[in-house]
């Protein structure tokens, strides 16, 4: 495994960090605890001792999942990485969606990073995890209705109490970086990017890099996409995020399926699968400091870390880019 300081904090993580989205089961369809821990467990086995998951995800249910996952490993051998201000039991700040939770029952989420919420939601994730300090804590996203030196104020009075290491922001742009900048000592910013989302490269990540901040990357198989494992006209059930997703129509999958049927004899040739060979891609491009992959049972969470195994030549690199550029989804 490779392993990375983020940014100017004491915390070094694994390139390759289990994303704990799915284990919780919302948006993916429902979860089976059992197999979740296990895949957690699998990826430390390999090196992967980076965990990043959420209250939300799950209503709770993923961080209890990684704190039962924890239970029987060195807690300063794991970084735990994790979030605030996405609120399903509170109808302050910003409205943000309607949704279900795992039991089918409708909830509405919130983003809300007020400084007494933000004490609460870390007291209460430190108890689900079974913890007692957070090694990255993350505003899970922007919230208009509070001031962001309010937010980074309590996320620093946190880092002074010994309940946090660093700060950390997800799906931030750069004037919201270059706010939170102003107040505490950002170690990261969490965002999406894959081969067929790469927005930001104009500008969140030529910042990251001028302020030497870690960018730790969300959905770099895009939901199974990149896989080449899903069929153009692949349903998917109720409760599914994939479920009318417009990158999933039938058009999008042949196309990104077509360049990776490209790649295959490269993945063949280095024992690899066509989902390592895209993790590999992706820690690759400049700037990008973690790669979080989810994986529902420790057959996925092996492969997913088997992936920093792959070697890519700088030519390589620059092949995969050049087939790439030729895909257009819509």
């Amino acid at each position: 495994m490779e392993y990375q300081k983020l940014g100017a904090s004491d915390v070094t993580v694994s390139r390759i960090t289990f994303g704990s989205w799915a284990a919780g089961g919302w948006m993916w369809g429902g979860t089976e605890q059992n197999d979740a821990v296990g895949a957690i467990r699998a990826s430390y086995e390999l090196g992967v001792t980076s965990i990043d998951t959420a209250p939300i995800y799950g209503q709770g249910l993923s961080e209890q999942i990684v704190g039962e996952a924890i239970k029987t490993l060195p807690r300063d051998k794991v970084q735990v990485l994790t979030k605030f201000g996405m609120r399903w039991d509170d109808t302050k700040g910003d409205f943000g969606f309607k949704s279900k939770n795992n039991d089918g029952q409708d909830i509405d989420v919130y983003k809300y990073a007020g400084r007494d919420s933000i004490m609460r939601e870390c007291e209460d994730s430190l108890r689900r995890l079974g913890t007692d300090y957070i090694d990255l804590y993350q505003q899970h996203w922007p919230d208009v209705t509070t001031g962001i030196d309010e937010t980074m104020e309590a996320v620093q009075r946190l880092i002074e109490q010994g309940k946090v290491r660093a700060a950390g922001v997800s799906n931030y742009s750069v004037p919201q970086m270059a706010e939170a900048e102003k107040t505490i000592h950002l170690a990261s910013n969490q965002v999406p990017f894959s081969m067929v989302k790469r927005g930001i490269e104009q500008d969140v990540v030529p910042f990251a890099q001028q302020q030497g901040l870690g960018i730790l990357v969300y959905s770099p198989l895009q939901l199974g996409l990149l896989t080449g494992k899903i069929k153009p006209g692949q349903h998917f059930g109720d409760g599914d995020l994939r479920n009318g997703n417009p990158l999933f129509t039938a058009d999008n999958v042949q196309k990104v399926n077509a360049f990776l049927n490209k790649l295959r004899p490269m993945a063949e040739s280095k024992s690899a699968t066509l989902a390592q060979l895209v993790i590999r891609w992706t820690l690759a491009q400049p700037g990008i400091t973690v790669a979080l992959v989810g994986a529902r049972n420790p057959e996925q969470a092996v492969q997913n870390a088997k992936a920093i195994d792959v070697q890519l030549a700088a030519e390589e690199v620059d092949y995969i880019s050049k087939q790439l550029a030729g895909v257009q989804v819509a």
